[in-house]
């Protein structure tokens, strides 16, 4: 017979009891919000801002509030860097958190010694920690109070920051939905739901512009487009502006001067392609842009040109793999960023299994500007037999770091020379990154190869998202590839063991004095070949 303690224990639930504080905490933050499964980061993010952090009552409230297991909340709040779960008995982080961009640009600006000041200086009560790239490579090196970005940050700029408690992430002066209006904007809009445009003239004009998409795989836009059209309705499009790749900085430069401009694209590609919703996922590095998002989305669903379809804003938390498509759609989904085997496609089987259009925010900011010029206008804007403008994220040992719009297969030597002012007083070109982390090191003497897409791929490089990190004769390739390397250990979402193992155990390799290059490659050829997902393949670029 079972003792009276066992008896006992049937009638309890498994796992943690929700406290009713937490629960009354919870469903007051939540208020009148849905608790579908797929806002579950959102409000994960509700939770965060308001108390700093996730505790374990919290979490657990959660998971009942939305009818969960509480490993379901756990493991996506586990997931994310900028989720801080606290678990029983821990102590909480300190209520303010200054966060020091370790990447590339940001540690040849001196990241490491800016980190080491701060830790002494800010005292105990301010949590310093080091955070993967942040998307402000032209102002390195850069610190986060809270969500408040300091360019070319020292302690004599985060200091007062710190102490005021400004945490608030400014926003600058940008084209609002008034002025794009009087300035023609929608306008296009308004003629494709008028009939005056048809949706077969717009993609031809896509094909014959050749845009290609500008995070990073070079996909053509107008094919894309052509092929979730022919895909049973109701499709989706999930607008991807993670942005997480250590150099790129171009999508928060043109979002953060002219939202509209891209948000029209969207709509243009949605009303094209017969979609039903619109998801713009949107990395929470950028707290500004997400003010001027919401601010704006407001403004137009308050005064549409004509009808919109609807459209989501989600926010992301903090995870470089959620750049990849897939991943993204996981993570709109409300569940760990975790790419996911294919096929099938995210054309075909995407967001919420719906055929879905995926792109990046720069190739629709592109949109307006290529229907109302023409395709042959935007294809001839090329250099060295190339086609379009590349908006170049130049950062390193240049003059004028930044977004630079120049024709697409130009040299990073044109690019220096004629875009940013040249190198820098008493540093001479050395090296240079073509795609970021992701897109290999190459030196000076490859200096001549034209920047686009195709032209890197036989010296083992890719252009990718045009991130152009430079270097000069006072670095190391070798410092920056190890750089490299522990960006994608940590951001590894684990899912693959190529991938997962095969990081961390180039980091150690890369560490040593004298690397062993047989047992690299031998690694670097099982990531590429093994890896579900690009950050495995492309890790081994660096090495």
């Amino acid at each position: 017979m079972a003792s009276k303690r066992e008896r006992a224990a049937r009638g309890k639930p498994k796992g943690r009891v929700v406290e009713p504080r937490a629960r009354a905490e919870v469903r007051a933050l939540l208020g009148n919000a849905p608790r579908r499964r797929d806002l579950l980061i959102e409000h994960l993010h509700r939770i965060q801002d308001r108390y700093g952090h996730i505790s374990a009552a919290h979490a657990v409230a959660l998971a009942a509030e939305m009818g969960l297991a509480q490993t379901e909340v756990y493991e996506v709040a586990t997931f994310y860097h900028h989720f801080d779960v606290v678990k029983e008995g821990d102590a909480r982080p300190p209520a303010l958190t200054v966060r020091v961009c370790d990447s590339l640009s940001c540690e040849l600006a001196g990241a490491q010694e800016l980190m080491a000041e701060l830790q002494r200086a800010l005292g105990k009560d301010v949590r310093v920690k080091p955070a993967p790239c942040v998307g402000r490579c032209e102002q390195a090196p850069v610190a986060i109070v809270g969500q408040n970005p300091v360019a070319q940050a020292t302690l004599a700029k985060v200091r007062p920051l710190v102490a005021a408690g400004k945490t608030r992430c400014p926003v600058g002066k940008y084209t609002g939905y008034a002025e794009y209006r009087r300035k023609g904007g929608y306008r296009l809009l308004a003629e494709c739901l008028a009939g005056k445009r048809d949706a077969e003239t717009i993609i031809k004009a896509m094909e014959d512009s050749a845009l290609r998409g500008l995070g990073g795989a070079g996909f053509p836009a107008g094919r894309k487009w052509r092929i979730v059209r022919g895909e049973p309705a109701p499709r989706l499009l999930a607008v991807n502006i993670d942005e997480g790749e250590p150099g790129t900085f171009k999508d928060r430069y043109y979002l953060e001067r002219d939202p509209h401009r891209f948000l029209e694209g969207a709509i243009i590609a949605a009303w094209t392609v017969q979609i039903a919703e619109v998801y713009i996922y949107l990395r929470d590095e950028y707290a500004g842009c997400r003010a001027i998002l919401e601010r704006e989305l407001a403004a137009l669903q308050a005064d549409p040109p004509c009808p919109l379809p609807p459209i989501i804003l989600r926010r992301g938390a903090g995870a470089y793999i959620c750049g990849e498509e897939s991943a993204m759609i996981e993570s709109i989904e409300g569940k760990r960023g975790m790419p996911r085997l294919r096929p099938p496609y995210v054309a075909q089987v995407g967001l919420f299994g719906y055929p879905t259009l995926e792109h990046n925010m720069e190739t629709l900011y592109w949109v307006r500007e290529i229907l109302e010029k023409g395709g042959a206008w935007f294809a001839s804007q090329g250099r060295h037999g190339r086609k379009g403008p590349r908006s170049f994220s130049v950062s390193g040992r240049v003059k004028k770091p930044g977004v630079h719009l120049a024709p697409a297969g130009i040299t990073v030597k044109e690019l220096i020379e004629e875009y940013c002012g040249g190198m820098l007083p008493g540093h001479a070109f050395y090296a240079y990154l073509p795609g970021g982390a992701s897109g290999g090191i190459l030196p000076a003497s490859m200096g001549d190869i034209p920047l686009d897409f195709d032209t890197l791929n036989e010296h083992g490089c890719f252009i990718g998202s045009a991130a152009i990190i430079v270097l000069s004769d006072r670095d190391r390739a070798a410092a920056a590839a190890r750089n490299l390397m522990r960006f994608f250990a940590d951001e590894s979402c684990g899912q693959c063991t190529p991938c997962r193992v095969g990081t961390a155990k180039a980091v150690t390799l890369m560490g040593a004095p004298h690397w062993d290059q047989k047992l690299l490659e031998e690694l670097s050829v099982a990531m590429a070949d093994a890896s579900i997902c690009g950050l495995g393949q492309a890790a081994r670029y660096a090495v």
